[in-house]
C-alpha cells in the first residue's frame, strides 16, 4: 500500500474567524502577519495575530487528515485489514486535530475580544483619521529612523533606514500626537533614534472606516398625487 501523503508547500489555512479579524482591523490576514513580523503591531494586535497563526496551523492539520481520510475511502486501495487500520488511525488523528483546532479557536476569541472592544470605542471618536502622509512616515520610521542635524545648515530632519527623509515639522506633529518617541540620550549630530510608540503602532493598524453616505431622499409613493408647487410671491 502506498505511503501516506506528505504535506505540500506551506500555505496559510483559512479559519472561520478570518472575516471577523479582517473586519475589526481593516487589514487582510496576510498584511497583519507581515505587520507582526515587522514589529508594527501593538500588544493587543500582536497577541491576536500570534493566536491566529496557531489556529491556522491547526486548521492545516485538520485539512491534511481529512484529505487523507478521503483518499483512503476513495477506492484507491484494496479493502483489507491494513486499510481498516489506517482508516481507524486517521479518524483518531483527525479527531485530535479537530479538538486542537477548537481549543485554539477559543484562544483567538479571547484575544479578539479586547480588539473588538477598542474598535467599538474608536468608532465614536470624532478625531481626524491618520493622513496618508503621516501613515507613510510612520511606516518608514517603523523600519528604523534617526533625527539628525545638518552640520552646515543646522537643519533638523529624520532619516529612515530606507533612506527616506521626513521633514522636522512632520516629525514634531507626530511627536506631539504621541505617535513617535525620540531618544535624547544620544547627541543630535550623531543621530537620535526615533521609534514608534504604542499609540503609533495602534494608529497604523487602526481600521479606516468609510464615512456613512447620506440617506437618499425618499421618492413619492406609488399612486400618490404629485407634490403641489409652492405659491409664488
Amino acid at each position: 500500500m502506498p505511503s501516506e501523503p506528505v504535506p505540500g508547500p506551506v500555505r496559510r489555512a483559512v479559519s472561520s474567524l478570518d472575516h471577523r479579524i479582517e473586519a475589526v482591523t481593516g487589514h487582510d490576514i496576510d498584511t497583519l502577519w507581515a505587520h507582526r513580523d515587522s514589529g508594527l503591531l501593538d500588544e493587543a494586535h500582536a497577541e491576536l495575530v500570534d493566536r491566529h497563526r496557531e489556529l491556522a496551523e491547526a486548521e492545516r492539520g485538520v485539512t491534511f487528515h481529512r484529505t487523507l481520510l478521503h483518499r483512503l475511502s476513495s477506492g484507491e486501495f484494496p479493502v483489507d485489514g491494513a486499510l481498516f487500520v489506517r482508516i481507524d488511525r486517521t479518524v483518531d488523528q483527525l479527531e485530535r486535530a479537530a479538538d486542537t483546532r477548537d481549543t485554539l479557536t477559543q484562544r483567538v476569541l479571547v484575544a479578539l475580544a479586547p480588539v473588538e472592544a477598542a474598535a467599538r470605542t474608536a468608532s465614536g471618536d470624532t478625531s481626524e483619521a491618520l493622513s496618508t502622509t503621516d501613515q507613510a512616515a510612520l511606516l518608514a520610521i517603523a523600519g528604523g529612523a534617526r533625527l539628525h542635524e545638518h552640520l552646515l545648515t543646522s537643519r533638523l530632519s529624520v532619516t529612515t533606514a530606507s533612506g527616506a527623509r521626513i521633514p522636522y515639522a512632520s516629525f514634531q506633529r507626530l511627536e506631539a500626537a504621541g505617535l513617535v518617541a525620540l531618544d535624547t540620550s544620544h547627541p543630535v549630530h550623531a543621530g537620535q533614534p526615533v521609534t514608534l510608540t504604542d499609540a503609533g503602532r495602534a494608529a497604523l493598524t487602526a481600521r479606516r472606516r468609510p464615512q456613512p453616505n447620506p440617506a437618499p431622499t425618499p421618492g413619492p409613493r406609488p399612486g400618490a398625487w404629485p407634490a403641489r408647487p409652492a405659491p409664488r410671491r
